[in-house]
């Protein structure tokens, strides 16, 4: 059954990475408030992501590598997004930078499967901004590069580019 799972969870993925699935809005009521980094208790790959910039091709590039861990690895990856600085705006409800909505879409579904988007409460003071300014499944951490150094020392390989 778990199989089954997998292969539905990876079909469905993959039309997420080719834009074809998310007919749900970007501040849509029905996309679920995710804390946790994943479905599993304990994966054998763990990775942080930094994203700290507001570049649509950037943040392309970003969220499609994050999509090509979990069709690779499935459930087996833990993914977190570290969303600081200028990167902050992609899970902004009202970004003040211009950011398709078709990645904020993106960003929702991978949050759907699992990836958690740690967004850097420093930043958000910077921009005047609180936890309504947020899409739900976005967690707030103090400080984005504490919150990569601590994933860090539990074991969290760190990718940015």
């Amino acid at each position: 059954m778990r199989q089954g799972m997998s292969y539905n969870r990876t079909r469905r993925l993959t039309l997420v990475l080719i834009g074809l699935l998310g007919s749900y809005i970007a501040n849509s009521h029905a996309l679920a408030h995710h804390t946790d980094t994943h479905f599993e208790e304990s994966s054998t790959h763990r990775i942080i992501y930094q994203l700290n910039k507001a570049d649509p091709v950037y943040l392309q590039s970003v969220l499609f590598s994050v999509g090509e861990l979990l069709r690779k690895y499935g459930d087996d990856v833990e993914i977190i997004i570290a969303v600081i600085g200028p990167g902050l705006h992609l899970i902004g409800k009202h970004p003040e930078r211009p950011i398709p909505a078709e990645l904020q879409q993106r960003a929702s579904s991978l949050a759907e499967y699992g990836v958690a988007f740690h967004a850097c409460g420093n930043t958000m003071k910077s921009l005047g901004w609180t936890e309504k300014d947020l899409f739900k499944f976005a967690r707030i951490v103090p400080i984005g590069v504490d919150d990569i150094m601590l994933l860090q020392e539990k074991g969290y390989t760190y990718f940015s580019w």
